[in-house]
């Protein structure tokens, strides 16, 4: 039975404070007693009834784990009103303990509240690949891993035989192509999988033109493994990385995720990189394309992207740059003298790759680099010791639920234990949840971060994150603007509260560099990035390269990131009246008319960290009235009720769909459009 770990320590890994945060899963044979055993298959049979329907897991694996560690006593029974009843102070105050008793009883003992991060089905398949590569699948790898990431695969595809970029989406060769591979890789032959699923998968790929049609990321990816040739990938020079700084084109200028899978992809394409091609290699090279291997035209696959994966198509500036790297630059800097110049880059490129590794302590900024680091460790030097503290972190990104093992983007910690812990707060019913506080306060003081990166970070295109708080824990150690926020307002929050009741409060130096993180991060316009100052133009975006996303090559202002940066300084410009008045005036207003320029003719504001416009007007609304707006003064204010009211459904509730994101409009959720209206339509009648 699997068993989730917390703040553990182990071989190989490097912790500033303790390992606080950290959670990892561990399979336990002799876990579990067998009704809790036989427990554990119910819930996954129930998730794979209802996998089409329910494609979300509930973390039901954890629930079990945590409520039976952290038993909260007798939950009062819930309240029923019947729709004539009004809504009593006691009514709601017994359903506010029901709740927090509950949430209490999921808090790991070192304060955090742990959750799957996932989603995405990108994330797993290039660690698979990967470790086959490297020839360590069935080591780094246990039986019981490869049966629930087996599992996993299998749960989430879709009807057509395909798989999604994510678990909601439709069926994508991106998707489809290395979630097929991943299954023969982990020993799943041609007609295995209930329903012959392994053989639907291929015929999904086939029907939809075959492998050459995977974007680029998935090209490169499977150019590594040795199933397709970097002939038919678009250039990833390393030698941007020796460009002057100044150049408007250099990496240090990209989003700091564009630039760190940038980073490594460059390091493997620049030495050419494949894998062992072994027998399984040849089959798969067979059974992928809908014509020999050795008569594909590499060049015309370069461009070659299925219909079902293209999002962004490439600007035609963006193909002539690529055909004119591929067909000219290319062929010479691969030959003497000029390679002399690659091999300059090169070390660069794994220079970088060493310094984010070791100011994460080998968590890197994501599950994606975090992929492309270790496997350019390991092609630098099979036995380095960098390569053997990336495999000890690979527990980190794991997540076991009832669907199967996952692959997390990175953890969210910090970040759903200070909305958490707002929460609690906001009940008026502290007092009686000291234990819980107490615990979430200590979280919080030690998942701050307490140091910049190492060395001459700005020469390592790093900004200053002393005082900052990240997404998941201090180890990780990537400052982000909200997450700042967000653990700025529960500190000080905390600081007005007893220390008997939830101890001793952070130091006053620590709020004002959390301060200086923040208003270090404001762009001209008022707005604030999620993790480094802006630093490109915006035509560089027009040589965005990966075709299943739009936005990623520049950094740029968010309406949630903003409003937390607001809410946080005028909190703090409350209870510390004294301390840069003249500046956190200043950079509160300027928010605050960001927010407002930024808000659309029907009153929303477009989300891009949650489902969508109703996250993106929770923020807004928030972030304005921490300002001083209301309903009677802010006309933005009012716009935003009328759209968020005439958005509510029959039942009261708000439902949003994932699709507003990319349609750029609103979109009900299916599920809920379907249910209501048919309740609606029986009323009507």
């Amino acid at each position: 039975m699997w068993k989730l770990k917390i703040a553990e320590e182990g071989p190989w890994l490097a912790t500033v404070n303790g390992h606080v945060g950290r959670q990892h899963w561990e399979f336990d044979p002799n876990a579990g007693s067998p009704e809790e055993q036989a427990q554990v298959e119910r819930l996954r049979l129930e998730f794979k009834k209802n996998r089409f329907r329910v494609k979300q897991s509930s973390d039901l694996l954890m629930r079990m784990q945590l409520t039976k560690e952290n038993p909260c006593g007798l939950i009062p029974p819930p309240v029923k009103l019947n729709h004539e009843e009004v809504v009593t102070e006691e009514a709601t105050t017994v359903t506010l303990r029901r709740a927090i008793s509950f949430y209490s009883s999921l808090q790991a003992h070192d304060g955090h509240w742990p959750a799957e991060t996932a989603g995405p089905l990108f994330f797993l398949p290039p660690l698979v690949m990967a470790l086959y590569v490297t020839g360590g699948l069935n080591t780094i790898l246990s039986p019981e891993h490869q049966k629930e990431i087996i599992r996993y695969i299998y749960n989430h595809q879709n009807e057509d035989g395909g798989w999604g970029l994510h678990i909601e989406g439709h069926s994508t060769m991106f998707g489809t192509a290395i979630s097929y591979i991943t299954l023969r890789l982990l020993g799943e032959r041609p007609e295995d999988g209930e329903g012959m699923a392994v053989a639907r998968g291929r015929k999904w790929i086939l029907d939809h033109g075959g492998l050459v049609g995977i974007p680029s990321w998935g090209k490169f990816w499977v150019t590594v493994l040795g199933v397709y040739e970097w002939a038919g990938c678009n250039p990833l020079p390393p030698e941007f990385w020796l460009l002057p700084k100044v150049s408007p084109i250099h990496p240090g200028k990209m989003l700091c995720y564009c630039r760190l899978v940038y980073m490594p992809m460059s390091y493997l394409y620049g030495k050419r990189f494949v894998g062992p091609i072994t027998g399984l290699i040849r089959q798969l090279r067979q059974e992928l394309y809908n014509q020999p291997y050795h008569e594909i035209n590499w060049n015309a696959a370069r461009n070659t992207v299925a219909k079902e994966d293209l999002y962004y198509p490439h600007p035609l500036v963006q193909d002539l740059t690529w055909g004119f790297l591929h067909h000219v630059v290319e062929p010479f800097l691969t030959r003497w003298p000029f390679s002399m110049l690659r091999d300059k880059a090169l070390k660069v490129a794994i220079q970088h790759v060493h310094y984010e590794d070791e100011n994460s302590r080998y968590l890197c900024i994501g599950c994606v680099e975090k992929v492309l680091c270790l496997m350019a460790c390991w092609v630098e030097d099979p036995n380095s010791e960098a390569y053997k503290r990336h495999l000890a972190r690979l527990p980190d990104y794991y997540w076991i639920a009832e669907d199967g093992l996952k692959m997390q983007t990175f953890g969210c910690q910090m970040w759903d234990a200070a909305f958490a812990i707002q929460a609690i707060m906001s009940s008026n019913l502290s007092d009686e949840y000291g234990p819980t506080l107490r615990k979430a306060h200590d979280f919080v003081k030690a998942s701050q971060v307490r140091e910049n990166p190492s060395g001459n970070f700005s020469g390592m295109y790093r900004h200053i994150s002393k005082g900052s708080w990240t997404f998941s824990t201090q180890d990780h150690g990537w400052q982000v603007s909200d997450c700042t926020a967000e653990g700025l307002k529960c500190a000080l929050l905390f600081s007005q509260m007893s220390n008997d009741l939830v101890g001793e409060k952070l130091e006053t130096q620590r709020f004002y560099d959390a301060v200086n993180v923040i208003l270090s991060l404001q762009s001209n316009n008022g707005g604030f990035p999620a993790w480094e100052p802006q630093r490109a133009y915006g035509w560089l975006e027009k040589f965005n390269p990966t075709e299943f996303f739009e936005d990623t090559l520049i950094e740029r202002e968010y309406v949630e990131c903003t409003s937390s940066a607001i809410q946080a300084l005028a909190l703090f410009r409350k209870l510390h009246p004294k301390h840069r008045r003249a500046e956190i005036d200043h950079c509160v207003a300027r928010g605050a008319r960001y927010i407002e320029d930024t808000q659309n003719q029907d009153g929303s504001w477009y989300g891009c960290w949650g489902i969508c416009y109703t996250y993106g007007a929770w923020f807004a609304v928030e972030g304005l009235a921490a300002c001083g707006r209301n309903y009677h003064n802010s006309p933005a204010l009012r716009k935003a009720c009328e759209f968020l009211l005439s958005k509510q459904l029959a039942n009261g509730g708000w439902g949003e769909s994932y699709l507003s994101s990319q349609n750029k409009a609103w979109t009900t959720s299916v599920l809920f459009f379907h249910k209501y209206k048919s309740s609606a339509d029986k009323l009507s009648a």
